[in-house]
């Protein structure tokens, strides 16, 4: 009996609904399943992503800025789309529905992409580069693109926001050889999809230049047609958890009581606030915000009967390790801020970047580089940093300081330190450029300049990622409560999110403050006419700025020890303190 029970994995049910048995389920290879269907996603998006702002200006004759803004709004909405994505996992249909749902739309999104590349009816006509009589695309050939787009950022969102999780699911925390594989599934999940985007701006770039975009996007529809029905095969094999209701409800709940109960005066001793969770699980008190502890005073009217008995109503009184689960998120807002500007810097990589090496000799030999496959720099950067991390960085490291590597605020540090650097470099790489640009009359097609100089820019930011990326997942995961860990991957796709259209606001305001009539600038119709040099030097101060203010906001960030030993509530964690 003993040994039958043993093989049931707490909390975690079949695809028929019955206890997951451990030998039948779960493990590596229903995980490996799950990552397929996100290298797939990478790939589709990036590959888009990444060379979109040449389709945009050299096939729909749109502005470069203009052209950026729809490249950076396009991914931007991508991950902002991961918190409704999360929120329909967590409270009606769960992550394997999620994931099977949100992929048939994505295929759907790349589908139609092939199919507006492909007619001609849906773009305007050719025309030689650089000539003034070119006709934009109108309205109702934007509006299919966009289309396109926008069902691609959906399916996206829905996707990013459940596979990891999903994956986890796989795994036993409480059983040991299952944790150390979970450990390991996280750890090379970042590093596995890195091949899906190399792949994407390598293969898929040339593909889109060499052969066609509605080939290229065909292949993406192809293939995540196959990674579902591949992710489908292991619906006998997975394991599903039952959903706790949305994090996003819950903190509301806190947020609505304690409003309710604004007038009202905290009890002197903290053990008069209602706590109904086992003293196991329950959070220490911490003494920071707490006009939210009023959402655990007890007052006449907050209990609700019902057939199982008296509950309190959660939208009038909450528990007291409630509160601080929200308490914990809400410390995670300042250093959730510090980290959108980097995402800004990221940003320019797809766009103004790919748009400069559109302008620079790209020959090696007889073949010529699409410029939307100098990410790939930006890619090799990624998977090199967190090699030589991996293998030198963090031996090193533990042998000197004793520690396993570098914290996750010191990752996001270096990280930040990263994009500082990158946008100086790029301002001083694209002021020679200019000068060439000027000494042949700014009008040639291609600038005798090698598009090799810009792999400086695209190395730094590209190891910035590296850190920043794996700081921050790691910093929202841990510092966060057990049962808002959904929650807080989500609050952290939203750094992506918010930092792609900082980067459009950004656009849109020194389009609006340094353009002319005749469309010159900064940010000038023509890149080789503008001084693009001078916006990498305006968002190399801003993340200069923002560097300052994410030190500031680290060194406020410190684990809260109680004054006195009777306030606290329970031990929890150390991985759930803040």
């Amino acid at each position: 009996m003993e040994e039958k029970m043993s093989l049931i994995v707490a909390g975690a049910v079949d695809y028929k609904g019955f206890p997951a048995d451990r030998s039948k389920t779960g493990g590596w290879i229903p995980a490996a399943l799950i990552l397929g269907i996100e290298i797939v996603e990478r790939l589709s998006t990036m590959g888009i992503a990444v060379n979109l702002v040449t389709y945009m200006i050299s096939v729909m004759h749109l502005p470069s800025s203009t052209a950026a803004n729809t490249v950076t709004d396009f991914m931007g909405t991508s991950f902002l789309l991961c918190l409704l994505g999360g929120f329909l996992a967590d409270s009606f249909l769960g992550r394997y529905k999620t994931i099977g749902i949100f992929a048939a739309i994505q295929t759907l999104g790349t589908a139609t992409l092939a199919i507006s590349t492909k007619l001609p009816q849906l773009r305007p006509p050719s025309c030689h580069a650089n000539s003034d009589s070119c006709k934009q695309a109108n309205g109702f050939q934007m509006g299919i693109l966009y289309l396109s787009l926008y069902l691609i950022a959906l399916g996206t969102g829905g996707l990013k926001s459940s596979v990891s999780g999903f994956g986890s699911d796989q795994f036993d925390e409480k059983d040991e050889k299952e944790k150390s594989q979970m450990a390991y599934f996280f750890n090379r999940f970042f590093f596995f999809i890195s091949f899906g985007t190399l792949a994407a701006v390598t293969v898929l770039v040339y593909l889109q230049d060499e052969v066609s975009r509605s080939v290229a996007y065909g292949i993406c529809s192809v293939s995540m047609i196959v990674a579902i029905m591949v992710f489908m095969s292991g619906t006998k094999r997975y394991r599903y958890k039952k959903s706790l209701g949305s994090p996003i409800v819950q903190i509301f709940q806190v947020i609505v009581a304690s409003i309710k109960k604004r007038k009202m005066q905290l009890p002197y001793n903290v053990d008069s606030l209602y706590e109904d969770t086992p003293e196991a699980s329950r959070i220490e008190h911490t003494d920071q915000f707490r006009f939210l502890e009023k959402a655990a005073i007890v007052t006449e009217g907050d209990f609700e009967t019902n057939a199982s008995g008296s509950a309190p109503n959660p939208w009038k009184l909450c528990s007291l390790t409630r509160v601080e689960e929200v308490k914990m998120m809400v410390r995670l807002l300042p250093v959730w801020a510090t980290t959108i500007i980097f995402w800004t810097t990221y940003a320019q990589m797809i766009t103004f970047s790919v748009e400069q090496a559109s302008t620079m000799e790209r020959n090696m030999g007889s073949f010529q580089i699409p410029a939307g496959s100098l990410t790939v720099f930006f890619v090799a950067a990624i998977l090199i940093t967190l090699a030589v991390y991996d293998r030198i960085i963090m031996p090193l490291w533990k042998k000197w300081r004793g520690k396993p590597g570098f914290t996750d605020l010191q990752r996001i540090a270096i990280g930040l330190v990263f994009s500082v650097f990158g946008m100086a470099v790029a301002s001083v790489c694209e002021r020679k450029r200019l000068s060439v640009a000027k000494s042949v009359g700014g009008n040639h097609a291609t600038l005798p300049i090698s598009v090799f100089l810009l792999i400086p820019q695209f190395f730094l930011v590209g190891s910035g990622e590296a850190f920043i990326y794996t700081g921050q997942l790691d910093f929202f995961i841990t510092r966060s409560p057990k049962g808002m860990k959904t929650m807080s991957t989500g609050l952290f796709l939203t750094t992506l999110s918010l930092g792609f259209f900082v980067s459009s606001f950004l656009v849109s305001v020194v389009k609006k403050v340094t353009g002319t009539r005749d469309g010159q600038g900064w940010l000038a119709d023509n890149i080789n006419k503008g001084r693009l040099d001078l916006f990498y030097g305006l968002l190399t101060i801003l993340s200069l700025i923002n560097f300052i203010a994410f030190a500031v906001c680290a060194v406020w960030f410190k684990p809260k020890k109680p004054k006195q030993a009777g306030m606290q509530m329970g031990a929890i964690n150390a991985e759930e303190k803040c």
